[in-house]
């Protein structure tokens, strides 16, 4: 398995490091780069993440016989018209998106007889830094990476996507679309807007700066999530948003109950409902492949 050109388009922290990586196992011979802002295509050469900075989608689409789409999900449908007259029928199409049902509806609508080139991924994978000069070629590694393939999916291409996945040192999984949203919007999508909601908070009071001054470990640890980058989480949020909004409502429910219990000064209730939580947390351990991790494609 080898590429002869790779198009990137997004040269930030996911499409950046996917580069790397798959440079660094040899697997292609040459990278041409779009991103929208002509800094990051000036830094993506300086730091030999590509090989060509392209002005366009269709520029570094052209003769691609692979295609990682890593943009924020907001801007996947404009990025699948763009390259639709010139993506070769043979080529791969892959996305990083961490929402699935809303970009196979972009690739749907904008792709035509292309769209079985497309596989889409989500690699769970990421920092809170975004930006080309934190990707790295490591990470992949031992990362989960779920395929969610299309009816219209060759198994070849299917195959391929995981081979490549693998090459970069993730561990692959496949899940329909559906799956997929409910999923991450119970175990990453909610835990973020909890996270940006638990700092609003804290920061909206008048003391709340110099509460903040007084938090350790704990609250470092609970808030990591929140440094995340606004504009992916805004379209995640977004593209993502029956699923959870049916998580808020799950949430609500559960703090429901934890108010009801200190408003009546039930302790037995309480510890019930701590203890509860705190078998759940302890028996559960991070699969192989289940990186923690925040979203940063741009």
């Amino acid at each position: 398995m080898s590429f002869q050109r790779l198009a990137l388009i997004g040269c930030g922290l996911m499409g950046g490091s996917f580069a790397l990586a798959l440079r660094e196992a040899g697997l292609v011979q040459t990278i041409a780069g779009f991103s929208a802002s002509e800094k990051t295509r000036l830094r993506a050469v300086e730091r030999q993440v590509i090989d060509h900075a392209c002005t366009s989608v269709c520029e570094a689409v052209q003769g691609a016989d692979l295609v990682l789409l890593a943009v924020p999900v907001g801007a996947m449908h404009e990025s699948f018209a763009a390259m639709r007259d010139v993506l070769q029928p043979h080529a791969l199409l892959m996305d990083v998106g961490s929402t699935k049902c809303d970009v196979i509806a972009a690739a749907q609508a904008t792709l035509g007889e292309r769209l079985s080139c497309f596989v889409p991924a989500h690699p769970i994978a990421g920092k809170e830094l975004a930006g080309i000069d934190h990707a790295e070629s490591s990470l992949y590694q031992d990362r989960r990476t779920i395929l969610t393939p299309l009816p219209k999916t060759s198994i070849h291409r299917l195959q391929t996507a995981h081979e490549v996945w693998t090459a970069v040192g993730s561990h692959v999984s496949t899940m329909t679309p559906e799956a997929h949203d409910a999923t991450f919007a119970a175990v990453s999508h909610l835990p973020h807007l909890l996270a940006f909601a638990a700092v609003n908070a804290l920061t909206s009071q008048p003391q709340g700066a110099a509460f903040l001054d007084m938090a350790g470990p704990g609250f470092r640890d609970f808030s990591r999530i929140a440094a995340s980058d606004a504009s992916v989480w805004r379209d995640i949020f977004n593209a993502n948003k029956s699923e959870v909004l049916q998580q808020v409502q799950h949430f609500r429910s559960a703090l429901d109950q934890l108010e009801e219990a200190l408003k009546h000064g039930d302790t037995q209730a309480l510890q019930q409902l701590i203890q509860q939580a705190s078998r759940v947390r302890s028996a559960w351990t991070l699969q192989a492949g289940n990186a923690c991790h925040t979203d940063s494609e741009n």
